[in-house]
C-alpha cells in the first residue's frame, strides 16, 4: 500500500492519537480524565473513519497508519 493513500485527517488523527497517548504515558501526566476522554474520542475516529470501507485488507493498512503516523511525528520532533 502507497502511503499517499491515506486521508490526511486520518493521518493527523492518528498522530494525534500518538501524542495524547504518549502524554498519558509520560511520569505524573497532569490531566489524566481529559487525556483518557481524548485518547477515546480519537480511537473512536480512527475505527469508524470512512476510509476503512475502501481498503482491502484493514488491519494491514491500520499497521501501516500507526508507522506513518509514528515516523511522521519523529520528523516532526526533530
Amino acid at each position: 500500500m502507497d502511503v499517499n493513500d491515506f486521508p490526511d485527517d486520518l493521518v493527523q488523527t492518528q498522530a494525534a492519537w500518538n501524542a495524547t497517548y504518549q502524554a498519558l504515558a509520560a511520569p505524573r501526566p497532569r490531566d489524566t480524565t481529559g487525556l483518557r476522554r481524548r485518547l477515546l474520542l480519537l480511537s473512536v475516529r480512527l475505527w469508524w473513519h470512512p476510509y476503512w470501507e475502501t481498503v482491502p485488507s484493514v488491519p494491514a493498512a491500520r499497521v501501516e497508519l500507526r508507522l506513518l503516523a509514528r515516523d511522521h511525528g519523529a520528523v516532526r520532533a526533530a
